[in-house]
């Protein structure tokens, strides 16, 4: 009988791992970090909810952290079976995963100043940069569309997904034997992240037909994007960047930076050589952005969609790629005619944070998202509309514009998913919607009801839930453990805290008697009693 257990991105959009066990073998399908509110992020230490010199051999869809990200804690807890995964996205990982080390090492050495002072017992990080270089070592790359053996008995094939450079989704072929049916092997496609129709640098997602088992993404399930084109996307971009550039202060942009800022770096490169937005520097604030960036310049060969010459692609003039922290802080100067954009994209970390901060109180800034902003984030605080908000401990007044595009997403929006999904054909026993939170895989699963889908064979698992897999059943096993209140994916305890304590400063500040500060404060204290 084989088992698969959603070990993360079950009802939220980060952590992804699954867990495969058959009758000889255990493996994973991606070993993602979790991101989010603070008690998301909390689970990246506490221990693996399986046994992991088990596992035999790893599967990655794509080289994103929330995929990538724990595999050099892998490392750390002792796995050293090969990690399967295409050329793009193994030259990815090759700074990704350094990249993270150093942020986990450089976080607890901060943290741990803090609690050394407090008395407090220290910290250590979820990995160091040892660990990344070892997981590094384990990458063995592999073609699309060509099968290989992974372990006796399994093979494994990649699809492209269209989602980011080196993407795929995952065909799994688990022979009779291993999966506990003799008669015929069990087939299983994991989507990994799927990309849109309209995408640059990368065709349509693609996959074979007639499985036992998908898993599939559920990120946009409760929603679709305007129909838009390329030109037309880059069209908004211009809209926004003229109004932005006129009012006269910088624009900041959040983003991604593996993808989302070459992506973006395509779309202002191309508006600034044909003079359709104001001459304005362009700063990249990333130094994984900038690696990034130089391994889409390698493969700029293979990449579709694209305005400019490969030669010139990711060179304007204009163009600054900052990498030293002295370059970076030095930005703090420049208050106006600047378009800067720094990871993370979601504010959660990185020199985004100081951007924020230097602009954010400006009424003649501009703060621009161009991606998803999951709930407890700052980015999702900001865009949410809050007046005020805390920003490495010290509150700021939002007077800057807030802007919005929506179109810059890399996933597939719900009617990109249901086709997708009804392109796949036959499905003989089940679809198991992850990666997404609880309303979008809801809405996905109902549509896929009323398009004909048995409602008993369209799953939405729970966090740690394990199901058997064998061909010809499905049946939940339920939750092995609870690591987490799934309520807090949402909102945690630490957002209560923030938004307390920016109101209770508002408060005090706005009110003028000094009397009724005293008795506000005296109110919270018996509170705490």
């Amino acid at each position: 009988m084989a088992t698969i257990r959603f070990c993360g991105a079950a009802g939220t959009v980060t952590g992804s791992c699954s867990l495969i066990q058959t009758a000889g073998s255990a493996f994973l399908v991606d070993c993602g970090l979790f991101q989010g509110n603070r008690t998301t992020q909390d689970l990246n230490y506490q221990p693996f909810p399986f046994d992991v010199n088990s596992v035999k051999f790893l599967l990655l869809t794509h080289a994103h952290i929330d995929h990538s990200g724990l595999i050099p804690k892998l490392i750390k807890a002792g796995f050293d079976g090969p990690i399967f995964a295409t050329e793009p996205t193994c030259d990815l990982l090759q700074f990704m995963l350094p990249d993270s080390a150093y942020i986990q090492e450089s976080n607890v050495d901060r943290l741990n100043r803090k609690r050394r002072r407090m008395g407090l017992d220290l910290l250590e990080p979820i990995y160091t940069k040892e660990d990344a270089s070892k997981a590094l070592a384990l990458c063995r790359t592999v073609q699309y569309e060509q099968w290989i053996n992974v372990a006796d008995g399994i093979e494994a094939r990649y699809w492209n997904a269209g989602h980011l450079l080196g993407s795929a989704s995952i065909e799994v072929r688990i022979d009779g034997t291993e999966a506990g049916d003799s008669d015929r092997p069990l087939r299983m496609l994991f989507s990994g992240d799927l990309g849109p129709e309209e995408k640059a640098f990368h065709p349509e997602p693609d996959a074979p037909q007639s499985f036992d088992y998908i898993v599939c993404e559920s990120t946009y399930g409760n929603r679709d994007r305007e129909d838009y084109t390329l030109e037309n996307r880059r069209e908004a971009m211009k809209q926004e960047l003229t109004t932005a550039l006129n009012r006269g202060g910088n624009v900041v942009i959040p983003s991604f930076a593996v993808e989302r800022s070459q992506e973006l770096l395509h779309d202002i490169g191309y508006l600034l050589a044909t003079n359709q937005i104001p001459d304005a520097k362009v700063y990249l604030d990333s130094p994984l952005a900038r690696r990034a960036t130089e391994v889409f310049i390698k493969h700029a060969g293979d990449l579709e969609d694209i305005e400019l010459p490969a030669a010139e692609l990711f060179r304007h003039p204009n163009f600054r790629l900052v990498q030293s922290v002295e370059e970076s802080k030095s930005l703090n100067k420049v208050t106006k005619g600047a378009i800067i954009i720094s990871a993370s994209g979601m504010c959660t970390a990185g020199r985004i944070k100081h951007h924020l901060a230097n602009n954010i109180f400006r009424k003649e800034a501009t703060i621009l998202f161009v991606g998803y902003q999951s709930p407890g984030t700052l980015g999702h605080i900001i865009t949410s509309g809050a007046k005020d908000v805390r920003i490495h401990g010290k509150q700021y007044h939002v007077a800057a514009a807030i802007r919005r595009i929506g179109n810059y997403s890399a996933h597939a929006d719900q009617g990109e998913l249901i086709d997708w999904i009804l392109q796949r054909g036959d499905v003989s026993q089940a679809i198991f919607l992850n990666h997404g939170e609880d309303d979008a895989r809801e809405t996905l699963r109902q549509l896929l009801i009323e398009k004909g889908w048995d409602a008993d064979s369209v799953y939405a698992p729970g966090f740690d839930e394990v199901f058997e897999l064998v061909a010809g059943k499905v049946k939940s096993q339920g939750v092995a453990e609870h690591r987490i209140d799934t309520a807090e994916l949402r909102r945690d305890w630490y957002n209560d805290y923030a938004a307390f304590i920016l109101e209770l400063g508002r408060r005090l500040e706005t009110t003028d008697d000094v009397a009724t500060r005293h008795a506000m404060i005296d109110r919270v204290r018996r509170a705490l009693d």
